[in-house]
């Protein structure tokens, strides 16, 4: 675990909200020197505590219109290896996020697509007919809301 003080859980927290502020601005924003922030992010990053600085798309502005998350259930995990279905879903663009989890199912997986006509063709043509599969559960999302998380 990563030791935090105050000013630590700030910096995550303004980046989380905007990862393209450089480090001066952070530290305008922050009461920082420009040098001192700039020492905090690299700490904070050579210690784990985020791995990138990433670009949050607008998926809707951009054509995608339809989430939806699927559950899987893997009919044969003795002759499939989880990590061969691992490599195969994450070669399926319209897949966001590959998720092994403990439950009902073995995976959950964020896929987006323009349309319900395009995500019930990424369903059959690519998803359906990956070795293993099971059962699948569909859920379309309606809305989202994204929340801080537990440095908010």
């Amino acid at each position: 675990m990563i030791d935090l003080d105050d000013t630590d859980r700030r910096i995550l927290r303004a980046l989380s909200e905007d990862a393209s502020l450089s480090s001066g601005a952070l530290g305008r924003r922050l009461g920082l020197s420009q040098p001192a922030t700039w020492r905090r992010i690299r700490r904070l990053q050579q210690a784990g505590a985020f791995q990138s600085r990433r670009l949050d798309l607008d998926l809707t502005r951009l054509g995608f219109g339809v989430t939806v998350f699927l559950g899987i259930k893997l009919a044969a995990k003795g002759r499939l290896s989880l990590e061969d279905f691992e490599r195969a879903v994450s070669a399926i663009p319209e897949v966001q996020t590959v998720e092994h989890i403990l439950g009902s199912y073995d995976y959950r997986l964020r896929v987006t697509a323009r349309d319900i006509p395009d995500f019930e063709r990424v369903l059959r043509r690519r998803i359906m007919t990956l070795p293993g599969i099971g059962n699948v559960d569909a859920n379309v999302m309606l809305s989202e809301e994204r929340l801080p998380g537990p440095l908010g």
